[in-house]
């Protein structure tokens, strides 16, 4: 959190710095009353700013007023090394199971308390992506976002059941059911979404670990069509998600 603002001496630069940290995995929506307050800046001069970034795309003022940060400040975190090194590592395995499953392969990682869309491949008929590269989903109702939710932190499971938000009529948001949901993710080693997110979508994905055993991303597909051939599916996942940890492993 940034000091105190009502110092006349503050720079611009620092100013814009404060309202973009005053969000954070516990802060991701916020009014213009809570930004002011946790960045220390009047709030006529924050409303000055999130006005200005709103336009260039850093952040974006939701229908009821809050702001969130925006597409084109989470596509630039894409470009930092850690992300762009598992971008690199995951492609090529990424191609392995757009061939063994002809769907759409994505790549997510946890940003805050949502999954961040890192890449996604996918044949020429397709139709239209239900999410681009950069894009942010919430975790309960994504087949990636679950796996992340699953292998999450006490404090991420806290935050993000707070408010579980119902996207279609087949959206989990009882609690005691979701806990079941992230139960069963652990046991089988695999989570699955049927039209939670968007309606008639259906998804599958794995864990993606470190060398050490963390989890540091999902892998998994996303079809217009019922999954039926788990015994197919999901041992492509895995045997990408095993081959891109030991390519993490390897010293540049």
């Amino acid at each position: 959190m940034a000091g105190n603002s009502s110092d006349p001496g503050r720079s611009v630069t620092s100013r814009v710095l404060g309202v973009l940290g005053s969000f954070d995995p516990t802060h991701t929506r916020q009014s213009l009353s809570q930004i002011s307050r946790r960045s220390g800046i009047p709030v006529a001069t924050c409303h000055r700013i999130l006005g200005e970034l709103s336009a260039w795309g850093a952040v974006h003022r939701q229908p009821d007023g809050t702001y969130t940060v925006g597409h084109r400040l989470a596509k630039l975190g894409m470009l930092a090394p850690i992300q762009r090194g598992l971008r690199q590592v995951a492609s090529p395995y990424m191609q392995d199971v757009l061939l063994a499953t002809r769907q759409v392969v994505n790549l997510f990682v946890l940003d805050g308390t949502e999954a961040l869309l890192l890449d996604r491949i996918a044949g020429t008929h397709v139709g239209s992506p239900i999410a681009r590269p950069g894009d942010k989903l919430p975790l309960h109702t994504s087949a990636g976002g679950k796996v992340l939710l699953a292998h999450g932190s006490a404090e991420l499971w806290e935050t993000c059941t707070r408010a579980l938000v119902r996207e279609t009529s087949s959206s989990i948001v009882d609690i005691p059911r979701l806990e079941q949901e992230m139960a069963s993710v652990r046991g089988r080693g695999y989570a699955t979404t049927d039209g939670e997110h968007s309606p008639g979508a259906h998804g599958l994905a794995v864990p993606v670990r470190d060398v050490e055993g963390g989890v540091i991303a999902a892998l998994g597909i996303v079809t217009l069509a019922r999954i039926k051939d788990y015994q197919r599916i999901v041992p492509a996942l895995q045997v990408a998600s095993a081959a891109i940890t030991r390519s993490l492993g390897i010293p540049a």
